[in-house]
């Protein structure tokens, strides 16, 4: 479908790719990997027709259909949200446009049997057939699903699309490009502006896609989901994987240790040549040996091995001053912005050394709670720090705080103490500032450069709290690596904000879920809260916003009456199951709380509250009492929607 030959891209007279060659057939589904630098972001740019090899050819068919997503802003003015997402279907409308045309042209002429008019017959016969493939009906349903499930409110379909973050303009753009469904779907960095509800739906449609996927990201559960194909771009060459991201990794390990040994073989080779030939250089009885192993290295095809990743940086927080046994605590907690309730009534503990995670939709006020926590805003109720805690807290807006006339490593040298000072160099190498990158000054850093080197400087001071808001936004897979490793090493108290589920995977013990204006606690890893939500398939958020959009979508003019009397029939008794269902649900929540409330009160007991077999009953009581309310809640909702039938 896509062919690359011979293909050769050069900056400033150096190699970024070097006579690459290799084919994208249909439905392959294909992740682009390497280091930050070696060359994925261009690939997909010359893709896309965006920038022009120095040699070689990308051959791409005419007719083939292009979706490119980049990483950076994508600004969308002048229309609301749906009438963005409308110019995903230009091209039917103009392909309607072009048919009623050709019928008026058509029905004008009288010379039936010239070439011409057959010609023009044939192209309308074409037209209309392709019209009918591509879809000829309705299009809103099929924008409001997408839009839905990248994270969009109904209620954001008329807003405009200046009043929306970066971010959230990125998936009205992302949005467009999955409604042209595209023959090849090119992808950098799509994940960043997504939350875990939004990227699970992304995976079931790319997964679900026809088309072709080239896709750069740095979330290895997400490309490991959705490709089955890997492309490695390493020192200007490629290397291809018929294979999953994971599997990837295996075969690359061995490979790797195979470079290895090839190279110190031939290392030993050269220099076993250049010392004889330096011992015989001056005996004229050994000339044409020496002239023999002169021509020989010059023929040899050197070779080279990415030799950074033999050792692995190994990097702790600085030891972390004792706290007290509970860090955060919050009761009735409330926020408002106006009259919009964000937050309700948020009770919460968190216990020192614990390792949290805050995971939901966007909007649902997980950086608000940290905000309060950082006493950046106002809000109703208590929440009170423990004693001695000193807040270790990581936000975009704290890359706008660096001294912008320091270097790079002037900046990290600023705060390091002690025998990490003389790691330095390995830190921000492990950072994607190695070489001459430690050198620039601040102030020519991009927003992803500034926020990572803040993470440096975080890792670097001694707190016993620490509150991170999305910090594997701009960091690549190694760098993750070296900061989810330092982390697990951290003998504090962790705050993560992520929608990185392989970085939460066997960092965080808890998760708190965002929705609703509520939050709820969940024992147990990413995910097992995964599991537990139904979300691995994405079966809840389907049939969440499918149902949503049934709901929404109905005629509300259709009255009682218009109804059969058997439908109706059929109505009222789904209407009395449902209120029966939820009579025993509260009947059964109603119990538990009684259970609990007792439960409680027996805590108090120095006996009870060191009894284990106890304390693991009572939490087990608490997850079937938030078992059952979050049932309630789903029950509740369906008996809404059948009462407006």
């Amino acid at each position: 479908m896509i062919s690359v030959e011979q293909l050769t891209v050069e900056f400033g007279g150096s190699p970024l790719f070097d006579e690459i060659s290799f084919l994208v057939n249909p439905k392959d589904k294909i992740a682009l990997v390497g280091k930050n630098g070696a060359g994925k972001t261009t690939l997909l740019r010359i893709f896309a027709g965006k920038q022009n090899p120095t040699k070689g050819k990308v051959t791409i068919p005419k007719d083939l259909t292009i979706g490119y997503l980049p990483q950076h802003m994508i600004h969308n003015e002048g229309a609301t949200v749906m009438q963005e997402a409308e110019k995903a279907f230009e091209h039917i409308t103009e392909l309607h446009a072009q048919i009623e045309q050709m019928n008026v042209d058509l029905a004008e002429r009288t010379d039936y049997e010239s070439d011409d008019y057959q010609q023009l017959l044939e192209k309308l016969t074409h037209d209309n057939e392709h019209l009918q493939i591509i879809g000829n009906g309705n299009f809103q349903g099929e924008i409001e699903k997408t839009l839905l499930g990248l994270g969009f409110l109904r209620s954001d379909f008329d807003r405009q699309c200046s009043k929306f973050s970066g971010g959230w303009r990125m998936r009205i753009e992302l949005a467009k490009i999955l409604l042209q469904r595209p023959d090849v779907l090119l992808l950098d960095e799509p994940t960043n502006h997504l939350d875990i509800e939004s990227i699970q739906w992304f995976e079931n449609f790319l997964t679900t896609s026809n088309g072709a996927i080239l896709l750069v990201s740095h979330d290895r559960a997400f490309i490991d989901a959705v490709t089955s194909r890997t492309i490695e771009i390493s020192l200007g060459k490629i290397y291809d994987y018929n294979v999953h991201y994971s599997k990837y990794i295996e075969l690359r390990k061995e490979r790797h240790e195979q470079q290895i040994r090839a190279y110190e073989n031939q290392q030993k080779l050269i220099q076993e040549t250049e010392d004889f030939i330096e011992r015989f250089r001056y005996q004229a009885t050994k000339a044409i040996q020496v002239q023999s192993r002169i021509k020989q290295l010059e023929k040899l095809e050197r070779l080279e091995v990415d030799l950074e990743d033999n050792s692995r940086l190994s990097l702790k927080f600085s030891p972390a001053p004792r706290s007290g046994s509970i860090p955060v605590e919050m009761e009735h907690l409330s926020k408002a912005y106006g009259k919009h309730l964000i937050l309700n009534n948020i009770g919460m503990i968190i216990n020192r050394g614990e390792k949290v995670a805050f995971v939901g939709k966007n909007g649902e006020g997980k950086s608000t709670l940290v905000k309060c926590i950082m006493e950046e805003i106002e809000y109703s109720g208590t929440l009170k720090l423990g004693h001695n805690v000193k807040i270790g807290y990581y936000a975009q807006n704290q890359a706008s705080l660096l001294d912008e006339s320091r270097t790079v490593f002037e900046t990290i040298d600023y705060v390091a103490v002690g025998d990490i000072r003389t790691k330095i160099r390995d830190i921000l190498g492990a950072f994607m500032f190695g070489g001459e990158a430690s050198d620039k000054k601040v102030k020519v850093l991009s927003g992803g450069e500034r926020s990572r080197l803040a993470m440096i400087r975080l890792l670097l001071k001694p707190v016993n709290l620490l509150i991170l808001d999305e910090p594997t936004n701009h960091l690549d897979m190694r760098s993750k690596d070296v900061l989810k490793s330092a982390i697990k090493a951290f003998d504090g108290t962790v705050i993560v904000v992520s929608h990185d589920r392989e970085f939460l995977d066997g960092l965080v013990t808890k998760v708190y879920e965002f929705g609703g204006k509520k939050v709820r606690e969940h024992l147990g890893g990413i995910y097992e809260f995964l599991q537990y939500k139904k979300m691995n398939n994405l079966s809840e958020l389907e049939i969440s916003n499918s149902l949503k959009a049934a709901t929404e979508t109905k005629d509300k003019t259709i009255s009682e009456n218009k109804l059969s009397y058997e439908a109706r029939k059929e109505l009222n008794r789904k209407i009395k199951k449902s209120e029966k269902a939820i009579e025993e649900i509260e009947q059964l929540v109603s119990k538990l709380e009684t259970e609990i409330a007792n439960m409680n009160k027996m805590l108090e007991l120095p006996e009870k509250a060191s009894d284990n077999e106890f304390i693991l009953l009572y939490q087990k009581k608490q997850r079937e009492l938030e078992q059952k309310i979050y049932e309630w809640e789903i029950l509740s909702e369906e008996f809404e929607n059948l009462k407006m039938s």
